[in-house]
Protein backbone atom coordinates (compact mmCIF):
# COMPACT_ATOMS: atom_id res chain seq x y z
CA UNK A 1 0.00 0.00 0.00
CA UNK A 2 1.66 3.36 -0.85
CA UNK A 3 0.63 6.73 0.64
CA UNK A 4 1.70 10.34 -0.11
CA UNK A 5 4.80 11.70 2.13
CA UNK A 6 1.46 14.50 3.79
CA UNK A 7 -0.15 11.49 4.82
CA UNK A 8 2.74 9.99 6.27
CA UNK A 9 3.05 13.29 8.64
CA UNK A 10 5.30 15.32 6.70
CA UNK A 11 5.58 19.01 7.46
CA UNK A 12 6.45 22.15 5.83
CA UNK A 13 10.19 22.32 7.58
CA UNK A 14 10.54 18.51 6.40
CA UNK A 15 9.49 19.06 2.85
CA UNK A 16 12.02 21.87 2.62
CA UNK A 17 15.10 19.46 3.63
CA UNK A 18 13.96 16.46 1.66
CA UNK A 19 13.63 19.15 -1.57
CA UNK A 20 17.58 19.54 -0.96
CA UNK A 21 18.13 15.40 -2.08
CA UNK A 22 19.83 14.37 -4.79
CA UNK A 23 16.96 12.70 -7.75
CA UNK A 24 18.83 8.96 -7.19
CA UNK A 25 17.68 8.65 -3.60
CA UNK A 26 14.20 7.83 -2.35
CA UNK A 27 12.64 9.95 1.15
CA UNK A 28 10.41 7.58 3.43
CA UNK A 29 9.33 7.65 7.04
CA UNK A 30 10.68 4.48 9.92
CA UNK A 31 8.09 2.41 10.54
CA UNK A 32 9.66 -0.06 12.63
CA UNK A 33 13.27 -1.15 12.97
CA UNK A 34 14.50 -4.61 13.29
CA UNK A 35 18.19 -5.83 14.16
CA UNK A 36 20.01 -4.21 11.16
CA UNK A 37 16.63 -3.58 9.50
CA UNK A 38 13.93 -0.91 9.20
CA UNK A 39 10.86 -1.18 7.42
CA UNK A 40 10.74 2.09 5.47
CA UNK A 41 7.11 3.68 3.68
CA UNK A 42 7.41 5.34 1.11
CA UNK A 43 5.00 6.67 -1.59
CA UNK A 44 6.32 3.61 -3.71
CA UNK A 45 4.73 1.21 -0.93
CA UNK A 46 6.63 -0.20 1.71
CA UNK A 47 10.18 -1.21 1.97
CA UNK A 48 12.97 -3.21 3.49
CA UNK A 49 16.44 -1.85 4.18
CA UNK A 50 19.45 -2.62 5.25
CA UNK A 51 22.09 -0.30 7.11
CA UNK A 52 24.45 2.06 4.47
CA UNK A 53 28.15 1.68 5.40
CA UNK A 54 28.09 5.13 6.20
CA UNK A 55 24.98 4.55 8.73
CA UNK A 56 27.00 1.92 10.17
CA UNK A 57 30.06 4.27 10.56
CA UNK A 58 27.73 6.91 12.23
CA UNK A 59 26.11 4.63 14.70
CA UNK A 60 29.12 3.15 15.50
CA UNK A 61 30.47 6.86 16.97
CA UNK A 62 26.83 7.17 17.95
CA UNK A 63 24.02 5.04 18.80
CA UNK A 64 21.98 7.56 18.83
CA UNK A 65 22.40 8.26 15.04
CA UNK A 66 20.76 5.25 14.11
CA UNK A 67 16.93 4.81 12.71
CA UNK A 68 14.20 4.74 14.93
CA UNK A 69 10.30 4.70 14.61
CA UNK A 70 9.01 7.98 12.95
CA UNK A 71 12.39 9.24 11.24
CA UNK A 72 12.57 10.74 7.77
CA UNK A 73 15.20 8.36 5.81
CA UNK A 74 17.14 8.70 2.42
CA UNK A 75 17.09 5.63 0.83
CA UNK A 76 19.12 4.03 -2.62
CA UNK A 77 17.66 1.53 -4.65
CA UNK A 78 20.54 -0.59 -6.15
CA UNK A 79 20.70 -2.67 -9.51
CA UNK A 80 20.85 -6.01 -7.61
CA UNK A 81 17.52 -4.96 -5.64
CA UNK A 82 19.18 -4.30 -2.64
CA UNK A 83 17.59 -1.25 -0.43
CA UNK A 84 19.83 0.82 1.73
CA UNK A 85 19.40 3.06 4.51
CA UNK A 86 21.74 5.78 3.25
CA UNK A 87 20.76 8.47 6.11
CA UNK A 88 18.87 9.62 8.86
CA UNK A 89 17.55 13.46 8.58
CA UNK A 90 17.80 15.86 11.37
CA UNK A 91 15.15 15.00 14.22
CA UNK A 92 12.64 17.92 14.66
CA UNK A 93 11.45 16.49 18.43
CA UNK A 94 12.81 13.14 19.79
CA UNK A 95 11.71 10.65 22.95
CA UNK A 96 14.97 9.60 24.39
CA UNK A 97 15.23 8.16 28.14
CA UNK A 98 17.99 6.58 30.02
CA UNK A 99 19.48 3.36 28.15
CA UNK A 100 18.07 0.25 30.52
CA UNK A 101 20.44 -1.11 32.40
CA UNK A 102 22.28 2.22 33.62
CA UNK A 103 24.25 3.68 31.25
CA UNK A 104 24.62 7.28 30.88
CA UNK A 105 23.91 7.04 26.94
CA UNK A 106 20.24 7.66 25.76
CA UNK A 107 17.54 6.07 23.52
CA UNK A 108 15.59 7.19 21.12
CA UNK A 109 11.99 5.79 21.50
CA UNK A 110 10.07 7.75 19.06
CA UNK A 111 11.14 10.76 16.48
CA UNK A 112 9.50 13.84 15.01
CA UNK A 113 6.59 13.55 17.38
CA UNK A 114 3.95 16.30 17.34
CA UNK A 115 2.44 15.38 20.43
CA UNK A 116 3.20 12.86 23.12
CA UNK A 117 -0.39 10.77 24.44
CA UNK A 118 0.87 9.60 27.85
CA UNK A 119 -1.72 6.88 28.07
CA UNK A 120 -3.00 6.02 31.64
CA UNK A 121 -5.88 3.25 32.67
CA UNK A 122 -8.39 4.69 35.41
CA UNK A 123 -7.88 0.89 36.47
CA UNK A 124 -6.11 0.42 38.92
CA UNK A 125 -5.97 3.86 40.04
CA UNK A 126 -3.44 6.37 38.24
CA UNK A 127 0.02 6.47 39.48
CA UNK A 128 0.20 10.54 40.03
CA UNK A 129 4.49 10.58 40.75
CA UNK A 130 4.75 8.02 37.22
CA UNK A 131 2.71 10.70 35.35
CA UNK A 132 4.77 13.59 36.18
CA UNK A 133 7.89 11.70 35.47
CA UNK A 134 6.01 10.89 31.80
CA UNK A 135 5.57 14.16 31.25
CA UNK A 136 9.21 15.52 32.25
CA UNK A 137 10.62 12.59 29.28
CA UNK A 138 7.97 14.52 26.88
CA UNK A 139 8.37 17.63 27.63
CA UNK A 140 12.46 17.51 27.23
CA UNK A 141 11.12 16.02 23.77
CA UNK A 142 9.81 19.21 21.86
CA UNK A 143 6.54 17.73 21.15
CA UNK A 144 3.63 18.70 23.33
CA UNK A 145 2.46 16.22 26.08
CA UNK A 146 -0.87 15.15 26.64
CA UNK A 147 -2.50 13.00 29.49
CA UNK A 148 -5.07 10.63 28.08
CA UNK A 149 -7.04 9.12 30.68
CA UNK A 150 -8.15 5.32 29.67
CA UNK A 151 -10.82 2.97 30.76
CA UNK A 152 -13.36 5.48 31.99
CA UNK A 153 -16.38 3.02 31.87
CA UNK A 154 -14.71 0.60 34.64
CA UNK A 155 -14.93 3.35 37.14
CA UNK A 156 -17.61 5.67 38.71
CA UNK A 157 -15.70 8.64 39.13
CA UNK A 158 -13.44 9.21 35.95
CA UNK A 159 -14.00 12.92 36.23
CA UNK A 160 -12.80 13.46 39.71
CA UNK A 161 -9.40 11.34 39.03
CA UNK A 162 -8.89 13.62 36.17
CA UNK A 163 -8.94 16.59 38.12
CA UNK A 164 -6.12 14.67 40.12
CA UNK A 165 -4.26 14.20 37.27
CA UNK A 166 -4.71 17.59 36.42
CA UNK A 167 -3.01 19.29 39.08
CA UNK A 168 -0.12 17.21 38.78
CA UNK A 169 0.19 17.85 34.81
CA UNK A 170 0.18 21.67 34.63
CA UNK A 171 0.15 22.76 30.93
CA UNK A 172 -0.83 19.62 29.68
CA UNK A 173 -4.59 18.72 28.54
CA UNK A 174 -6.29 15.69 30.14
CA UNK A 175 -8.66 13.93 28.28
CA UNK A 176 -10.66 10.92 29.54
CA UNK A 177 -11.92 8.57 26.99
CA UNK A 178 -12.94 5.24 26.57
CA UNK A 179 -11.86 3.02 23.52
CA UNK A 180 -14.95 0.03 24.32
CA UNK A 181 -17.71 2.94 24.52
CA UNK A 182 -15.90 5.29 22.30
CA UNK A 183 -17.07 8.25 25.40
CA UNK A 184 -14.16 10.91 24.53
CA UNK A 185 -12.39 9.38 21.59
CA UNK A 186 -13.32 12.65 19.53
CA UNK A 187 -11.43 14.63 21.54
CA UNK A 188 -8.26 12.12 21.61
CA UNK A 189 -8.71 11.93 17.66
CA UNK A 190 -8.80 15.92 17.12
CA UNK A 191 -4.78 15.36 18.29
CA UNK A 192 -4.25 13.81 15.04
CA UNK A 193 -6.18 16.76 12.70
CA UNK A 194 -3.80 17.88 10.21
CA UNK A 195 -1.85 14.51 9.47
CA UNK A 196 -0.28 15.34 12.98
CA UNK A 197 2.21 12.29 14.82
CA UNK A 198 1.17 11.03 18.14
CA UNK A 199 3.38 9.23 19.96
CA UNK A 200 1.08 6.59 22.77
CA UNK A 201 3.35 6.42 25.79
CA UNK A 202 2.57 4.81 29.07
CA UNK A 203 2.66 1.27 31.06
CA UNK A 204 1.51 -2.13 30.13
CA UNK A 205 -2.22 -2.23 30.30
CA UNK A 206 -2.70 0.63 29.98
CA UNK A 207 -4.84 0.34 26.88
CA UNK A 208 -2.39 1.94 24.45
CA UNK A 209 -3.30 -0.89 21.76
CA UNK A 210 -6.95 -0.91 22.16
CA UNK A 211 -7.24 2.85 22.08
CA UNK A 212 -5.18 2.64 18.36
CA UNK A 213 -7.70 0.19 17.38
CA UNK A 214 -10.94 2.70 18.47
CA UNK A 215 -9.02 5.00 16.64
CA UNK A 216 -8.56 2.93 13.38
CA UNK A 217 -11.97 1.80 13.73
CA UNK A 218 -10.38 -1.95 12.71
CA UNK A 219 -8.80 -4.48 14.97
CA UNK A 220 -4.93 -3.37 13.95
CA UNK A 221 -3.13 -4.18 16.99
CA UNK A 222 -3.75 -7.18 19.52
CA UNK A 223 -4.68 -6.89 22.89
CA UNK A 224 -4.49 -8.90 26.25
CA UNK A 225 -6.96 -8.61 29.51
CA UNK A 226 -5.57 -6.63 33.01
CA UNK A 227 -3.40 -9.37 34.67
CA UNK A 228 -4.92 -10.27 37.99
CA UNK A 229 -2.40 -8.22 40.26
CA UNK A 230 -4.09 -5.30 38.52
CA UNK A 231 -0.08 -4.81 36.60
CA UNK A 232 -0.33 -5.04 32.91
CA UNK A 233 0.33 -8.06 29.87
CA UNK A 234 2.97 -6.75 26.96
CA UNK A 235 1.20 -6.60 24.02
CA UNK A 236 2.85 -4.04 21.69
CA UNK A 237 6.62 -5.64 21.31
CA UNK A 238 8.05 -3.05 19.34
CA UNK A 239 7.80 0.73 18.53
CA UNK A 240 5.61 0.82 15.10
CA UNK A 241 4.59 3.98 12.80
CA UNK A 242 0.74 3.15 11.81
CA UNK A 243 -0.94 5.49 9.26
CA UNK A 244 -4.85 5.84 9.87
CA UNK A 245 -7.24 5.43 7.69
CA UNK A 246 -8.80 8.98 8.87
CA UNK A 247 -5.63 11.11 8.96
CA UNK A 248 -2.57 11.16 11.41
CA UNK A 249 0.01 9.14 12.29
CA UNK A 250 -0.03 7.13 15.40
CA UNK A 251 3.49 5.12 17.15
CA UNK A 252 2.57 2.63 19.36
CA UNK A 253 5.00 1.97 21.88
CA UNK A 254 5.57 -1.25 24.46
CA UNK A 255 4.51 -0.26 27.68
CA UNK A 256 7.54 1.03 29.39
CA UNK A 257 8.47 -0.32 33.25
CA UNK A 258 11.70 2.26 33.34
CA UNK A 259 11.38 6.32 32.59
CA UNK A 260 14.81 6.88 33.04
CA UNK A 261 15.13 10.79 32.35
CA UNK A 262 18.54 11.76 31.08
CA UNK A 263 19.70 15.21 31.41
CA UNK A 264 16.14 16.79 31.97
CA UNK A 265 16.46 20.42 31.89
CA UNK A 266 13.97 21.83 30.17
CA UNK A 267 11.55 19.15 30.80
CA UNK A 268 11.86 19.02 34.16
CA UNK A 269 11.24 22.85 34.57
CA UNK A 270 8.23 22.14 32.29
CA UNK A 271 6.76 19.26 34.64
CA UNK A 272 6.75 21.46 37.14
CA UNK A 273 6.17 25.29 36.57
CA UNK A 274 5.29 25.55 40.13
CA UNK A 275 8.29 24.84 41.95
CA UNK A 276 10.28 26.12 39.18
CA UNK A 277 9.13 29.79 39.95
CA UNK A 278 9.16 29.07 43.43
CA UNK A 279 12.99 28.19 43.59
CA UNK A 280 13.90 30.95 41.26
CA UNK A 281 12.25 33.67 43.91
CA UNK A 282 14.58 31.61 46.61
CA UNK A 283 16.81 34.49 48.57
CA UNK A 284 20.37 32.69 47.86
CA UNK A 285 20.49 31.41 43.60
CA UNK A 286 22.07 28.06 44.91
CA UNK A 287 19.27 27.10 47.69
CA UNK A 288 18.72 23.33 48.15
CA UNK A 289 15.68 23.90 49.21
CA UNK A 290 16.35 21.93 52.76
CA UNK A 291 16.99 24.33 55.24
CA UNK A 292 18.41 27.59 53.64
CA UNK A 293 17.15 30.48 55.08
CA UNK A 294 14.25 32.58 52.52
CA UNK A 295 13.70 29.60 50.92
CA UNK A 296 10.36 30.30 48.72
CA UNK A 297 9.87 26.09 48.09
CA UNK A 298 9.96 25.12 52.02
CA UNK A 299 8.19 28.47 52.92
CA UNK A 300 5.07 27.54 50.12
CA UNK A 301 5.60 23.82 52.15
CA UNK A 302 4.44 25.20 55.43
CA UNK A 303 1.80 27.03 54.17
CA UNK A 304 0.29 23.98 51.88
CA UNK A 305 0.19 26.00 48.97
CA UNK A 306 2.80 23.47 47.07
CA UNK A 307 2.10 19.40 48.26
CA UNK A 308 4.68 17.60 50.12
CA UNK A 309 4.03 14.69 47.65
CA UNK A 310 5.11 16.86 44.76
CA UNK A 311 7.84 18.36 46.20
CA UNK A 312 9.19 14.63 47.20
CA UNK A 313 8.51 13.52 43.37
CA UNK A 314 10.28 16.97 42.32
CA UNK A 315 13.36 16.58 44.23
CA UNK A 316 13.61 12.73 43.16
CA UNK A 317 13.46 13.77 39.75
CA UNK A 318 16.32 15.94 39.81
CA UNK A 319 18.56 14.03 41.39
CA UNK A 320 18.55 11.78 38.96
CA UNK A 321 18.55 14.37 36.01
CA UNK A 322 22.07 16.12 37.90
CA UNK A 323 23.30 12.21 38.17
CA UNK A 324 22.74 11.52 34.76
CA UNK A 325 24.45 14.52 33.87
CA UNK A 326 27.68 14.03 35.24
CA UNK A 327 27.36 10.23 33.86
CA UNK A 328 27.08 11.86 29.95
CA UNK A 329 30.37 14.24 31.43
CA UNK A 330 32.27 11.65 32.56
CA UNK A 331 31.54 9.35 29.56
CA UNK A 332 32.30 12.17 27.21
CA UNK A 333 35.69 13.07 28.47
CA UNK A 334 36.65 9.29 28.44
CA UNK A 335 35.40 8.98 25.17
CA UNK A 336 37.44 12.43 23.77
CA UNK A 337 40.72 10.85 25.67
CA UNK A 338 40.22 7.72 23.35
CA UNK A 339 39.64 9.51 20.64
CA UNK A 340 43.04 11.87 21.20
CA UNK A 341 44.85 8.65 22.09
CA UNK A 342 44.08 7.15 18.89
CA UNK A 343 45.00 9.92 16.82
CA UNK A 344 47.86 10.21 18.52
CA UNK A 345 48.35 6.45 17.61
CA UNK A 346 47.88 7.30 13.93
CA UNK A 347 50.07 10.36 13.88
CA UNK A 348 53.08 8.55 15.38
CA UNK A 349 52.64 5.71 13.03
CA UNK A 350 52.38 7.57 10.10
CA UNK A 351 55.21 9.68 10.86
CA UNK A 352 57.36 6.95 11.05
CA UNK A 353 56.25 5.37 8.01
CA UNK A 354 57.64 8.55 6.19
CA UNK A 355 60.61 8.48 3.69
CA UNK A 356 64.11 9.44 5.29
Amino acid sequence: MSVTLQALGLDESMADALRSLPDDVVPGRVSRVDKGLATVLTERGPVRATWSGGLLTAVANDPQAGPCTGDWAVLRFWSDDRITLESVLPRRTAIVRAEVGGSSRGQVLAANVDVIAIVVGLVPEPNIVRIERFLALAWESGARPVVVLTKSDLVSDADGLAEDVAMAAPGADVLVCSAQTGDGLEAVRALLDGNATVALLGSSGAGKSSLVNALAGVELLDVQEIREDGKGRHTSVRRELIVLPEGGVVIDTPGLRGIGLQESGEGLAAAFPDVTVLAASCRFKDCGHVTEPGCAVQAALEDGSLPYRRYDSWVKLQREAAYMARRSDARLRSEARKEWARDTKAYRRDFKSRPK
